[in-house]
């Protein structure tokens, strides 16, 4: 091991003890009912958005990083569709999930549709989330890997024992602690990373190198379909992101809950300027690396002592802790909280916190787990998350939100097909993570299922009661249908661009979408029926 290595090591031995010390005080703070899953409901502004910073910016700054040192500034669009994330939360959903005292997207499932939806969502959500952990600790272990020798599997298994360490304690307190200690690191990665820009290659030879390779300096160089791409997932998981609302909605109000998500929109600018800037800077002075995140640590030794560049590295772990301390612990959350209410529904507060404890031991051991399956392999869990997760939640959650209509039974339903057929898409790829069957992701087929489920199911089931709606009241309705019927005319008139762009998934989600929200809007709740008839009849003769 180098000295590079060593100062490494001893300043993240140094950081553990600062977390498990945080996690330690934040047990202090566990003092009425909530504290451990939702602080009591006491974050202010600033709490929420450096959880929320620490949540998005961080892990978007790692795939800056590397997507940057590939493709160049085009790589700044990752992070712009994150932020329009953020916004939309912020202006379109939090102050409602606030006020309604929801805690995990799960559990809203479960009020919403009974034990048995309740359970399956769960289990679900629950072990998605070490995917996503371990996909982000896999990415910060392959640069570690450069400096000290240790092992991309024992790297994984130190970073999930540690979340593990300072998590159990404190819950939600744990996580707002150290999300706050992240952000000191954080600054101090960005100046250490700008001295290193100024040192070498700097502003000149930035551009000299823009003349060299003007395809790095393209807005548009990694391809309109991957930036198309970028959005549309952002935006499907907007309504799903469940460790993000259960950090903002440990707010105080309603109103300091947006307030934090706000901020944190614009905290993330930093982060996608310097990791587009330091990913491209890497580019210049090591061209020819396997990956960006094996280069960076070559840069960075290049032109930086070693104190220097174990504290920048110290801020990228800080990243993949930021984002996997909030995934265990929402998982924990899913698992030993709502599960557990599935299976006991008179336990105690004090039950599920001690549930959702052993819950978070479980992920962490499967976190641990996953890395030795496929360690070098990030991507491969990041796809696996997004279409098992969202497949089978997204069209219950809708439902939950905007269409009293569904039944139980269409909601079980649709959770398992979803699920499944996700997997199966994924499965006939054989797993491949960047080559998919038939050039679409296997997201948008189990999301698809999952939306077209819901509403036969509904529709075919008796105790559903609707009526179809008409008239000025249904106009949204139409307009949701003529949108769909549009969106079906693009996808087979330009079927041959938007398959070899491999789009085609993406649209034609957008168009079974469409047709969802025309349902929704059409086919109302009988109860609905007598108030409108009742509006109309006053209308006429006024």
């Amino acid at each position: 091991m180098n000295e590079y290595g060593i100062w490494i090591l001893a300043l993240a031995v140094g950081y553990t003890l600062i977390l498990i010390g945080a996690g330690q005080l934040a047990q202090r703070k566990l003092s009425s009912k909530d504290s451990y899953f939702v602080a009591g409901r006491n974050f202010n502004k600033w709490i929420v958005a450096f959880c929320i910073t620490g949540l998005f910016s961080g892990s978007t700054y790692i795939s800056i990083l590397e997507l940057s040192y590939l493709t160049g500034v085009s790589a700044i669009w990752y992070g712009v569709a994150e932020m329009v994330q953020i916004f939309i939360i912020a202006f379109l959903i939090i102050r409602s999930f606030r006020k309604k005292m929801m805690v995990t997207v799960t559990g809203m499932i479960g009020e919403k549709f009974g034990r048995k939806a309740l359970g399956i969502s769960s289990l679900i959500t629950a072990f998605a989330f070490p995917m996503w952990s371990v996909a982000t600790a896999i990415a910060f272990a392959s640069a570690i890997h450069v400096f000290t020798g240790i092992s991309l599997t024992l790297s994984v298994a130190i970073t999930a024992l540690l979340l593990f360490v300072y998590l159990q304690g404190g819950g939600m307190w744990s996580v707002a602690f150290t999300q706050t200690i992240n952000m000191v690191l954080f600054a101090a990665m960005f100046i250490i990373g700008l001295i290193a820009f100024f040192i070498n290659p700097g502003v000149e030879g930035l551009v000299a190198y823009a003349t060299e390779r003007p395809v790095m300096m393209d807005f548009g160089g990694v391809g309109i379909q991957v930036i198309v791409a970028w959005f549309g997932t952002f935006l499907v998981n907007v309504i799903l992101a469940q460790a993000a609302f259960q950090m903002a909605l440990s707010s105080q109000t309603p109103e300091e809950g947006q307030k934090g998500m706000v901020l944190a929109g614009f905290m993330a600018i930093p982060f996608i300027v310097c990791g587009v800037l330091f990913g491209i800077a890497t580019a210049v002075v090591i061209p020819n690396a396997q990956a960006g995140l094996i280069a960076i640590p070559q840069y960075l030794m290049e032109v930086l002592p070693a104190p220097l560049v174990g504290i920048f590295f110290l801020g990228v772990w800080a990243c993949a802790l930021g984002w996997g301390a909030p995934c265990q612990f929402s998982g924990a959350t899913s698992l030993g909280r709502d599960f557990g209410r599935a299976v006991r529904p008179l336990a105690t507060e004090a039950q599920l916190v001690k549930y959702t404890k052993y819950s978070l031991l479980l992920l962490t051991f499967l976190m641990i787990g996953f890395g030795m399956l496929r360690t070098e392999q990030s991507a491969w869990w990041n796809v696996l998350a997004w279409t098992i997760r969202n497949s089978a939640t997204f069209a219950p959650v809708l439902a939950a939100l905007f269409w009293p209509v569904v039944t139980n039974k269409a909601v079980v339903a649709s959770l398992l097909s979803g699920f499944s057929s996700g997997l199966l898409w994924y499965y006939l790829g054989d797993w491949q993570p960047g080559a998919f069957y038939l050039e679409v992701h296997p997201v948008w087929v189990g999301s698809s299922i999952n939306l077209l489920t819901i509403v036969f199911v509904t529709l075919l089931d008796r105790k559903a009661e609707w009526f179809i709606q008409t008239g000025q009241a249904a106009r949204y309705g139409y307009a949701a249908l003529g949108a769909g019927v549009i969106l079906t005319g693009v996808n087979i008139i330009f079927f041959e661009g938007l398959h070899q762009s491999g789009l085609i998934g993406l649209f034609g989600f957008a168009a079974i979408i469409s047709y969802f929200i025309a349902v929704i809007q059409l086919f109302r709740p009988l109860e609905e029926k007598a108030q409108w008839t009742t509006k109309e009849t006053l209308q006429q003769q006024s």
